[in-house]
């Protein structure tokens, strides 16, 4: 195996790539845009680790456009010990618009998580 990535197809991925650069200070390595702004591909550098980004339908034509938010599909980014500020900095970005299900605190593995689907219907668990 060469990698592996994080997928994400949404509705308004131009905005969504804008909003995660700006959350995890990702850097866009790699984009490939519809005629409308939007992409049909595009690949963030999350601290190392790829999360693509794609317009939820422009692969797939003729087919009607459905979200299912919050599935069964989660992404869990574990920072470590130090990042306090890092998993912060993302959830001040991202909880605007966001379904919180555990809110910015400790937990029992952790002492400072967060869970929540963000207004893209991506469901995020940060963790130090």
């Amino acid at each position: 195996m060469k990698r592996s990535m994080m997928q994400a197809y949404v509705k308004g991925s131009d905005k969504a790539v804008e909003l995660y650069q700006k959350a995890f200070d990702a850097k866009l390595v790699s984009s490939y845009p519809n005629s409308d702004g939007t992409f049909y591909h595009a690949e963030l550098d999350v601290y190392g680790q790829i999360l693509a980004v794609s317009e939820l339908g422009s692969m797939d034509e003729g087919k009607e456009d459905t979200v299912t938010t919050g599935n069964t599909m989660q992404f869990c980014l574990h920072f470590g010990e130090g990042e306090e500020d890092v998993v912060q900095r993302a959830f001040d970005v991202l909880k605007d618009g966001a379904e919180i299900f555990y809110t910015l605190s400790p937990c029992d593995f952790s002492p400072l998580m967060t869970d929540f689907i963000d207004k893209f219907g991506i469901r995020w668990c940060l963790f130090v």
